[in-house]
């Protein structure tokens, strides 16, 4: 699974169980040494060629200054033979003969001299005076009056036209007409009014409210997306769209072409959401809309810019829910129940709104799919994946308050290694932590190391990241039916979510 943005190094996402969920890199068994161990510790082991990839439009910088005599001094000289389609540079005479009947200033047409003239220099010497021989008389010619040679020249013109005319009416062979003729549509009175709920009219109230991020640091430049979720200057996106900007540098420009810089006022990397803040006022937020009330089917729009495309508007369906998706690499890792699109989302959607048939956002875009053995996103191939608006809508409240995020956890170290039925949790205590945590949330349930967890309120699970996916669509505090198996026995358990700070 790969982030949409195209910031420098796009973290790259593995591919998922067969049937299920992208396949996550390998991590650490066991808990870190500062905190204790989560279900999170533990993920999937990772494959050669990663079903997921991050697709990115990264742009290196270069570095140094520009090669002296790398770029030429004065003039550029023509290409030999080449001009711009109905332009020719000035000063030159673009080769071939001239118009008919125009002449290039200062050069005079071959030929002989018209009847009548005489070029100059060219005047037959007269007597050379007294003695000198008589010049021999010729037979006289007659000349025509100048008003009689120009109504010659009106006559053949007119004659040639009207022959044309003709010819193009009476030959067969010939395809062309005196007027083409065709049709011409009326104008409209008014502006052709779109519905509300078109496309078009979605695009048109929304496009106003969604931006294209820019964050440049020492590696590189990259590009996402975001949209405004108040009217003071905060903005949603993506964690991984800006990923670095502390150490470099954040513009954010809107609909109407204006360049704000931009700072982040918290971000975690368990959701991949981050929330922005410019200082501008009079903004127009979008509404985050209920994502657990769309299904399989419904229209949905994406808004972003892809490859720096801004204010680029795609469409399709809803195309599946809950999807276990994990994004990200080792040191930071988004478990994602997410929303399965089929709208066209490429690199540098990362942020940007999906918004239902009513303009309401249900999802923030953050992941595409890949072809199985390609290591990087050639771009969409119809699976596109955004965060559930509920979840943002959580995590960005959290964000502007604190400026940091919880995520829920039951308390247990899965094993990686495990591949029957069921998720298993390991069967001896990692050396710096507990299979389950002492007193958590999974040890109050009566859970013990070895166990196999089947299901989360009766949803089978078959691989880790579809337990952690689960857990995390939930908020700290909930309470979720797992089915338990001990050996041969098998039971439903109630398990009390309990909370862990981001990051």
């Amino acid at each position: 699974m790969s982030h949409l943005d195209a910031p420098r190094g796009d973290a790259q996402v593995p591919p998922p169980a067969p049937g299920t969920a992208p396949e996550a890199a390998p991590a650490p068994a066991v808990a870190p040494p500062t905190a204790p161990p989560s279900a999170a510790d533990a993920l999937a082991p990772s494959v050669a060629a990663p079903l997921f990839a991050a697709p990115s439009s990264y742009r290196p910088v270069p570095s140094g200054p520009v090669p002296s005599g790398s770029v030429p001094s004065g003039p550029v000289p023509p290409t030999a033979g080449f001009a711009p389609p109905g332009l020719v540079p000035s000063g030159l005479v673009p080769p071939g003969p001239a118009a008919p009947g125009l002449v290039p200033s200062g050069l005079v047409p071959p030929g002989p001299a018209a009847p009548g003239l005489v070029p100059p220099g060219l005047v037959p010497p007269g007597p050379a005076g007294p003695g000198a021989a008589a010049p021999v008389r010729g037979r006289t010619r007659r000349t025509l009056p100048v008003a009689q040679v120009a109504s010659l020249v009106v006559a053949a013109l007119v004659a040639g036209f009207l022959g044309g005319l003709l010819g193009a009416r009476v030959l067969p062979d010939d395809p062309r007409l005196a007027d083409a003729g065709l049709p011409v549509l009326p104008a409209p009175a008014a502006q052709v009014d779109r519905s509300p709920e078109s496309v078009a009219g979605i695009a048109a109230g929304v496009l106003p409210s969604v931006v294209s991020i820019e964050v440049t640091t020492a590696d590189g430049m990259g590009s996402g997306s975001g949209f405004v979720l108040r009217a003071d200057g905060y903005v949603l996106t993506n964690n991984h769209v800006v990923a670095g900007a502390a150490e470099g540098s954040m513009v954010v420009q809107f609909a109407d072409g204006t360049e704000l810089p931009g700072t982040v006022v918290g971000a975690t990397g368990e959701y991949d959401l981050a929330v922005v803040k410019v200082d501008a006022t009079g903004l127009t937020p979008l509404a985050l809309g209920d994502s657990d009330a769309i299904v399989v089917g419904d229209p949905v729009v994406a808004i972003g810019a892809p490859l720096g495309l801004v204010g680029t508007v795609t469409t399709g369906i809803v195309s599946a829910l809950n999807r276990p998706v994990v994004a990200g690499d080792a040191d930071g890792m988004a478990f994602i129940n997410a929303i399965q699109t089929d709208a066209a989302i490429n690199p540098g959607n990362s942020g940007g709104p999906l918004v239902d048939a009513h303009g309401q956002v249900v999802g923030i875009n953050s992941a595409i799919a890949q072809l199985p053995g390609r290591l990087t996103s050639a771009g969409s191939i119809g699976l596109g994946f955004a965060i559930p608006s509920n979840q943002a809508r959580r995590t960005a409240e959290q964000l502007i308050e604190t400026g940091s995020a919880t995520y829920p956890v039951i308390g247990v170290v899965l094993d990686p290694e495990y591949t029957g039925e069921g998720v298993r949790v390991v069967e001896q205590d990692p050396r710096d932590g507990e299979a389950v945590t002492r007193g958590g949330p999974a040890d109050v349930a009566g859970i013990r190391r070895g166990d196999v967890i089947l299901a989360i309120d009766g949803r089978p699970v078959t691989a880790s990241e579809e337990l952690i996916v689960a857990i995390r669509a939930h908020e700290p505090g909930d309470t979720v039916v797992l089915r338990v198996r001990t050996g041969d026995d098998e039971r439903d358990v109630r398990v009390r979510l309990d909370e862990k700070p981001s990051g």
